[in-house]
This record gives C-alpha cells, structure tokens and sequence, in this order.
C-alpha cells in the first residue's frame, strides 16, 4: 500500500536540440493509498505521460523532466532503484503489444515474474492465480499473436496482476474489451483494492460503471496542464453526462430490396480450435453505416480479414454481386479498406505531413478532400501544427485520429472500421463520428463499424449487427 504524492512537477518533451511547451505544468496532487482514483481529461493532453513518469519509464527515454518529485509515500522515485521500481509499480500501456515480449501468454507472464526474481517455486501458483482472477485461464497457451485486442488487453492485466505491485497504473485498460467483461474486470480490480490495499490510478474516456467504484476522480484541464482532484458533487456531473449520452436508439433492419454492396453466402470462419462464425445469407447495405458488436474474441477482426481478403473463410463473399476472389487484388483493394485496430501498423510515413500526402495521392474523392478541408478537420480534431511531428510521437488517441483522416481522404467506396474510437474522449468521438456520418450521406460511403464504444457512435449508425453464438444478427435497438 503506497500514497502517490506529486510535488512541482513540469515536464515537457524538449530535447537539446528542440523546445517544446511543457506538457504537464507545476502538478502538486497526492493519489491517495489503498485507493481506486480515475485520471480523465481529453485526449493528448498528458495522461499517459503522467502514468509514463510515475513508472520511472520518463525522461530516461523521451522528453525533459524540468523541475519536481515523486513519492511513493516518503521515498522519492529518482532514488529507488530499478529492481525496486518494478516491485513498487506496474504499468499497463494502451497498446498491450508494446509490452509483449514472448510468443504465448503463459510465457509472457513467467517473463514478468523472473524479471522480478519471484521464486521458481512461486511462479506456477502466480501465473494460475492471475489467469483465473481476469478470467483468462483458457487463453493460457494461446499464441499472443492470435489474440484480439480485447483479448491481449486482458492478457496485460494478468500481467499486472501476476506482479504483484503496491501501485497499479492502468492506460486506457479497457477500449477494446467488450461491456460485459469490462464490468467484471472493473469489479476485479475494486477487490484488489478492497482485499489486497492496492493503490490504482487508471486512466480512461469512458467513464461508464465507474461511478460506484472508484475513490477519486481527477481530472487534466490542457489550458492550464494542471491536474485537478474533483469534488463529489463535480465527479457525480461527470458521470451523469456521460451516462446520458448511453440512452437505447431505436434502428431499422435492412431489407432485401436494398442495394447490398457486400453479400456473405454459405460463409464459415474457424480456427483450427473452433467455429467462429457461420452465415447462410447476410448483406451488408450500400450507403449505409452498419456497427458490428459482439464479445471479445467472438470473431469480428476475422470477419474483416475475410472480407477484405486478408484471412481465410469458406463459402462466398461478393462485392457488388462478383465474388471477391475474381477480382483482381489489387482493385479490389481501392475498393474495400481496411482500418486496422492498430494506428502504427498504419503508418508508411515519418511525420504528419507525409502520412497525410499518401492518403491524398490514392484519394478517390480530391476534389472534396481540399487542402483547405483536411486543414478544417485537422484543426476540428486538435492535430493542426502537427505536421512535422512524428507520427510515432503522438499520442495513442491522437493517432486514432489521424490514421481514421487518413482513410477518409482515401475514399474507398466500402470502408471497414476496427475500434476506430480507441483512445478517444468523448468531445473527440463526437468529432470523428461526424466526419464519418458526412462522408456516407455526401460521398456514399459504405462503412461497417467495430466498436466497444457506443457512446458518441450510435447517433450515426444506420444498422446493428450483433456476432453471438457463431451468429450474425440485425438488431433493432443499439443500447
């Protein structure tokens, strides 16, 4: 059990050889110990630096720590050593395969342990312990690379759990993981708190099944790069407006007299473990914009990957009535894209500018996507000035929304979006999810949407498609 106390601390991500406005600015706050405490604040603005400097992971490798301390209780971090670091604090990133160093998930764990010298003896015993408390036990021999991004988040909390540690940091630990296990994985951690005394700070934009959890909520207000703990009554108006944005909408189901752009006949999606996904006849409508929903691990990604010719599937997938395995790759390519979950397996460029001059030289639609319109929605999403930045340097929800303008400007007629809202604040999701609204109602764009996040999204969505039991089903209702 440890308190977390910050003292004037500035950081900015200033080299020798270039200056930068500081980050994060003068934080004086405690997180208090054996506390479950929530850092919200839009996306960009410092959370995840601030989880970065408080695992000692900064400035030894980006930016300049200016002035300041951190304690964990009356020990100051910059006199700890590294061995005692790692047993004081663990760190979740966003992105759990930054993390990843070994090949299934039951290695990746022992790694962990023996990096903390934890007693061979003991290692057993803590690798069960920590799969059966996240629920992940039959993921224990899976290949990390097979796994969804929901599944790998899970996969890091183990980790974490595995460890150990006094202090649990926590990066957006739940933005791929469906509602269902989030709530359970929520409640885990309040007994970690509740059973174990440890202290969490968690950083996240969907504020949905905390309020009745956590101790604290602070909050980064990036005019002033100051972090502030909020009172009851201001954490209690927080919740409140984000659980008025998750009211049910009512929604139509396609019909068979609507153009359908993409069709799946007789299609069969397995693993050499199982079924994922079987379908006699479903299409997808043209124009519209269709959320697919379902469970961690149900199949969706893999359904993408069939549809996009990127995975293996049985039966028959048409495009525009052809089959897609007639048509020539490289055309069938311009015409149904893929955004990845993953921004970085995005990029081709170094910097901003040259990752947004790729996307305008496949541009479908030029004459729309104006230098002066990609200004007006690079300023609308807070990314204009950013064009010489590295794109690597950006932060995780930052660069959520230049890959998704990244394929806007392209253009391609039938656009498949996976968990294109990862990372994102609300006011940002807001944002994006009208850039994608207009570009199907004015370009007529087909896009087909996997998203845990509903909040911000289901005010544009034509249609739900839900993946349960091996099945695809058009829902009425989006709650």
């Amino acid at each position: 059990m440890a308190a977390v106390t910050i003292k004037n601390l500035t950081f900015s991500y200033s080299t020798e050889h270039t200056s930068l406005p500081a980050t994060l600015k003068n934080l004086n706050l405690t997180f208090p110990s054996g506390k479950f405490s929530l850092l919200i604040g839009p996306s960009g603005t410092g959370k995840s630096t601030l989880l970065k400097l408080l695992a000692n992971l900064y400035p030894a490798f980006r930016g300049r720590l200016e002035t300041g301390t951190i304690l964990y209780d009356d020990q100051s971090l910059a006199d700890m050593q590294p061995s005692s670091i790692s047993r004081m604090v663990a760190l979740m990133f966003q992105d759990p395969d930054q993390q990843f160093a070994m090949d299934t998930v039951e290695n990746e764990i022992i790694f962990a342990l023996e990096n903390l010298q934890v007693a061979p003896e003991q290692i057993s015993a803590a690798v069960e312990w920590a799969l059966e408390f996240v629920d992940i036990t039959n993921l224990r021999h899976r290949v990390l690379s097979t796994l969804s991004g929901g599944e790998k988040q899970k996969v890091a909390l183990a980790i974490i759990v595995a460890m150990d540690s006094d202090v649990i940091l926590l990066d957006e630990p739940f933005a791929s993981i469906d509602r269902g296990s989030r709530q359970f994985l929520l409640n885990r951690l309040a007994k970690l708190r509740d059973d174990a005394g440890k202290t969490i700070i968690l950083a996240d934009h969907n504020l949905s099944g905390y309020q009745d959890l956590v101790d604290a909520v602070f909050e980064l207000d990036p005019a002033a790069k100051q972090i502030t703990r909020l009172s009851d009554e201001q954490a209690e108006n927080r919740f409140a407006n984000f659980d008025h944005q998750l009211s049910p909408v009512k929604l139509g189901i396609p019909t068979a007299e609507e153009n359908q752009v993409l069709h799946l006949s007789q299609l069969t999606l397995a693993t050499p473990r199982e079924t994922l996904v079987h379908v006699d006849s479903l299409g997808f409508a043209k124009g519209k914009i269709t959320l697919l929903t379902g469970e961690n691990g149900s199949g969706k990604s893999t359904l993408f990957n069939a549809i996009t010719r990127l995975g293996h599937y049985q039966g028959q997938i048409t495009y525009l009535a052809d089959d897609i395995q007639k048509i020539r790759l490289k055309r069938y390519a311009m015409q149904v894209g893929l955004m990845f979950q993953d921004a970085q397996s995005q990029f081709l460029g170094i910097t901003v500018d040259e990752e947004l001059a790729i996307s305008k030289k496949a541009s479908h639609h030029p004459d729309y996507y104006t230098d002066s319109k990609i200004t007006e929605m690079l300023t609308t999403i807070n990314l204009s000035g950013c064009g010489d930045q590295v794109v690597y340097s950006l932060s995780e929800g930052q660069k959520k929304k230049l890959q998704l303008l990244e394929m806007l400007i392209v253009g391609s007629p039938v656009l498949l979006l996976d968990e294109p809202l990862k990372g994102l604040d609300l006011k940002s999701v807001t944002e994006v999810a009208t850039f994608i609204a207009t570009a199907s109602h004015e370009l007529g764009q087909t896009f087909i949407i996997i998203s845990h996040q509903l909040t911000g999204l289901a005010a544009i969505v034509d249609y739900h498609l839900t993946l349960a039991n091996q099945t695809l089903t058009y829902e009425e209702e989006l709650k």
